[in-house]
C-alpha cells in the first residue's frame, strides 16, 4: 500500500503582472470554459522565470515551473528559499487556496493550513466561535472539536480572551490561536508558513515541539516554510530548496540547508578580488584559507592547523584601519569574531599581507562562512562583505573502530590535559 500522501506532477503557476483578465468578456469566458473542461488556458503565454531582482520584458511571470515531488505519510519536509522563490505559492496550491496553471496535485487526507496570520478566521467572531468554524471547515463533527477544545485553548495561552472577537487580538495572539487550532484538530497533513516568526521565542519553541510530536508521535505529515535554518533542521528530515520558481535540490535536510546557505556556489579556499574592491582608503586583493605550510589547493581537515590570509593595500597610513573577521556556521550563526587589533600587529601604508592561525583541530567538520570587515578608528565600519568566502572542513584520518561521524558542536579545541 502506497504511503504517498502528497504528489505534485509538473506543477507550474503563472501570474500576469498589472491588469488581471484577458481584456475582453468573451476571452475571459473562453478561459473559464476551458478550465471547467480540464483543459489548459488557451491564452497561456510564455513567461519569464520568477527573478524578482531583475526587470523583465514580459507581463507574465512563472512563480513556479515544473515542480515534481512525492511526500510520504509521517514525513517532515522543510521548504526553503529566498523571498520570492515560490514557497508560499506552492503551499497555497497544496492547500487548494489557488489552482496551478498547469499540472496536477494529489493529496490524501485532510489538510490544516496556517499560511498567514489569521488564516481561516472571521474577524467578527470570537476565538471560541473560530475554533468551531475551523474544525467544521476541516470536516470535523462538533463533538470532535469539543473534545479538543480545552487542549487548544490551553496551548494557545489566550484563555482570557477566548470570548472576544479576534479582530481585537494582537498579531501574536492571532497566530497563537490559529496555530493551536491547526495543530490540534485531526488533520492528516499540517502546512505551516513563516507565521511563527510573529510569536515570541517561548511560543516558537512550543510550536516546534508540537510539530515534532505531530510528525513523529502521531505519524502526520508536516510541511514547514521558514527562514530559520536551525528550526528547519531541528524539525524536518528532508527539505526542498526553491529558487526562482524551480526546485534546485530535494535532499536530506542537512544537505539541502548547506546547499541553500552556500548560495548555490561551490566552496573555495582562495578568492581574488577585482576593481570593485578598490576603495579610496584601501584595496582588497585576495583572501585564502589553507593548512599551515600547505597551498590553498589542499583539503582542510579537522586535525590541521589552519591559516587565514588577507592581502590588501592601505592607501594612507593616517587612516587608522583594522581588519575584522566573523566566522559563521552553516546555520548562519556567528561562532566568533577575530581581529589583529589586540595582537600588536598594525597595518602600514602600502601592501599588507596579514595572517591568522587557528589552532590544530579547532574547527569541527562542516561548512563555514567568513564575513570581512574594515573598521575605521576602532568604532565605525568602513566596509563589510558578508559570506566573502565559504570553505569546508573535512573529516580527517581516523583509525578503524573509532567514531566516524561528526561530533557535536561547531568547534573542537584541543585543550591541555594531565593526570595525577
Amino acid at each position: 500500500m502506497s504511503r504517498v500522501v502528497i504528489k505534485a506532477e509538473n506543477i507550474s503557476k503563472q501570474y500576469r503582472l498589472g491588469l488581471v483578465g484577458t481584456g475582453t468578456v468573451r476571452d475571459d469566458f473562453k478561459r473559464w470554459w476551458h478550465s471547467v473542461q480540464g483543459k489548459d488556458n488557451p491564452f497561456l503565454k510564455i513567461g519569464e522565470a520568477n527573478d524578482r531582482s531583475s526587470k523583465g520584458e514580459s507581463d507574465y511571470v512563472w512563480s513556479l515551473q515544473d515542480i515534481n515531488f512525492e511526500i510520504n505519510q509521517g514525513d517532515s519536509v522543510g521548504i526553503i528559499g529566498r523571498n520570492g522563490a515560490g514557497k508560499s505559492t506552492l503551499l497555497k496550491i497544496l492547500s487548494q487556496v489557488t489552482q496551478p496553471t498547469t499540472g496536477k496535485i494529489y493529496t490524501k487526507g485532510r489538510i490544516a493550513s496556517l499560511l498567514e496570520v489569521g488564516t481561516g478566521f472571521h474577524p467578527e467572531m470570537t476565538g471560541r466561535e473560530n475554533i468551531y468554524l475551523n474544525g467544521a471547515i476541516l470536516g470535523m463533527r462538533k463533538q470532535e472539536i469539543t473534545r479538543k477544545f480545552d487542549e487548544i485553548v490551553a496551548f494557545s495561552g489566550v484563555e482570557r480572551y477566548i470570548d472576544t472577537p479576534v479582530k481585537r487580538y494582537s498579531s501574536g495572539m492571532y497566530v497563537r490561536l490559529a496555530f493551536a487550532v491547526a495543530a490540534h484538530l485531526e488533520s492528516e497533513i499540517l502546512i505551516v508558513d513563516e507565521v511563527l516568526a510573529v510569536g515570541d521565542a517561548d511560543f516558537q519553541k512550543k510550536c516546534l515541539g508540537k510539530m515534532n510530536e505531530v510528525s513523529q508521535g502521531e505519524g502526520r505529515t508536516v510541511l514547514f516554510v521558514s527562514h530559520n535554518m536551525a528550526a528547519v533542521k531541528s524539525l524536518c528530515s528532508k527539505a526542498i530548496v526553491l529558487e526562482n520558481g524551480l526546485i534546485k535540490k530535494m535532499d536530506l535536510v542537512e544537505n539541502a540547508v548547506a546547499y541553500y546557505l552556500s548560495g548555490n556556489s561551490e566552496t573555495q579556499n582562495q578568492k581574488a578580488f577585482g576593481i570593485e574592491y578598490d576603495k579610496p582608503e584601501f584595496a582588497l586583493h585576495q583572501i585564502s584559507v589553507n593548512p599551515v605550510g600547505k597551498s590553498e589547493e589542499e583539503v582542510l581537515d579537522e586535525y590541521q592547523e589552519i591559516e587565514i590570509n588577507a592581502h590588501f593595500t592601505l592607501k594612507n597610513e593616517k587612516n587608522k584601519l583594522h581588519v575584522t573577521f566573523v566566522l559563521n556556521n552553516e546555520l548562519g550563526e556567528a561562532l566568533f569574531t577575530f581581529s589583529h587589533i589586540n595582537s600588536g600587529v598594525n597595518l602600514k601604508q602600502g601592501l599588507n599581507k596579514i595572517k591568522c592561525k587557528l589552532p590544530k583541530g579547532f574547527l569541527n567538520i562542516g561548512t563555514y562562512y567568513l564575513n570581512f570587515y574594515v573598521i575605521e578608528s576602532g568604532k565605525s565600519t568602513l566596509f563589510v562583505e558578508k559570506d566573502i568566502m565559504v570553505f569546508n572542513i573535512q573529516e580527517g584520518q581516523r583509525s578503524m573502530g573509532s567514531w566516524m561521524g561528526k561530533e557535536p558542536g561547531f568547534i573542537k579545541p584541543v585543550f591541555d590535559w594531565s593526570i595525577e
